[in-house]
């Protein structure tokens, strides 16, 4: 099938947290904030597999990631904040000056196996 229709949640995770001591251009905040995680019964319904890269699209714009799964709830898809997920959420904050980034629906589909890239 190799394609999902999912909800995406955003928000701070660990490894940004951890990652962002080092700085914003190290190797461990951009793979924390480049990557999407999953649940890994969605990613073998779809065929991915962790390390693949992957295109998001939502109504708002489309970018690229690597897929990771993790204990995410079927059905939802996770992204820390940062440059990579700002791409799918919109610019409405319906007067709160924040844009609601908890429930957007995305199309992902995949781009490059992880294998494919040697890794």
């Amino acid at each position: 099938m190799n394609r999902l229709s999912l909800t995406l949640i955003t928000g701070r995770s660990t490894k940004q947290g951890v990652g962002i001591s080092s700085g914003k251009s190290g190797s461990e905040y951009q793979g924390a904030v480049g990557a999407i995680e999953l649940n890994p019964l969605d990613m073998a319904r779809a065929g991915f597999s962790d390390g693949d890269r992957v295109r998001l699209k939502s109504e708002f714009g489309s970018t690229e990631a690597a897929c990771i799964g993790t204990d995410v709830p079927e059905g939802l898809a996770f992204m820390a904040f940062g440059a990579v997920c700002n791409r799918l959420i919109g610019s409405e904050t319906y007067a709160s000056g924040m844009p609601d980034s908890k429930q957007v629906k995305i199309e992902i589909e995949l781009m490059v196996k992880a294998e494919a890239r040697g890794e």
